[in-house]
């Protein structure tokens, strides 16, 4: 059978800015949980951080963070000489 990459569960960290209070964090959980793929998604307030598993690309998720008015960017992606 063919194994498609979407289909295995991954996570996904990221770092969101310009959450202030609960109600921020749970906007962005559920503009999270919306993007297609996502099978789980959790957002600390403390931390900034959100995990995402499931099979959504980390653009989708980055966008969905935007539109709702936030900042998003992957945890541990950088990369030295990328973009600069």
């Amino acid at each position: 059978m063919d194994k498609n990459p979407s289909d295995k569960a991954s996570g996904i960290a990221l770092l969101i800015s310009g959450m202030t209070c609960g109600g921020c964090a749970n906007t962005v959980t559920r503009v999270l949980s919306r993007v297609p793929g996502v099978t789980d998604a959790r957002v600390d307030l403390d931390s900034g951080r959100a995990t995402v598993i499931g099979g959504a690309r980390t653009e989708d998720l980055i966008a969905a963070v935007q539109a709702a008015g936030y900042d998003a960017q992957p945890i541990g992606s950088t990369t030295e000489g990328g973009r600069q």
